[in-house]
């Protein structure tokens, strides 16, 4: 049998992070982590892009033009949607949630989620390096375990 499994060695990658403002005292927390695994993970900073954008919803637009300039290894984006008292949480999470998939399916660059979509700040703070991790860390090890993984296949 054969397996195939990816490293989490980031060196020589090209790492887009795509980053919504929206929610910035969460969504800082969860770049630092992001560029921290990175570097830890052999990488360099300077093989990183930040493309910051207005929310969540703009993420997709950006992840896609990022992905078919094919200087990425891979694309994480980066932001938080918190549940409010409107609809307004879930047009924007499924909206966000469903671009980014379209562009990695079409593209065949790794993009990984590391948008929050969470029902309120506390659980928002909590995933951005508190009690329940940085998930900004768990999704750019994704990210560097699936170009490792694709590069196999």
């Amino acid at each position: 049998m054969k397996v195939i499994e990816g490293n989490l060695t980031a060196s020589g990658m090209k790492i887009g992070l795509v980053v919504g403002r929206f929610n910035s005292f969460v969504v800082d927390h969860l770049v630092a982590g992001a560029i921290d695994t990175v570097v830890r993970h052999g990488g360099s900073a300077e093989n990183i892009t930040k493309v910051m954008v207005p929310g969540a919803f703009e993420i997709p637009l950006a992840v896609n033009k990022l992905a078919q300039s094919g200087e990425f290894d891979a694309i994480v984006a980066i932001g938080a949607v918190i549940r409010g008292g409107t609809p307004h949480f879930d047009y924007v999470a499924g909206e966000c949630v469903k671009g980014i998939g379209q562009v990695q399916l079409q593209t065949g660059v790794p993009v990984s989620f590391g948008v929050l979509t969470v029902d309120s700040i506390e659980q928002a703070i909590e995933r951005s390096g508190t009690k329940a991790g940085n998930k900004g860390v768990e999704c750019t090890l994704a990210a560097i375990e699936m170009v490792n993984v694709l590069k196999q296949i």
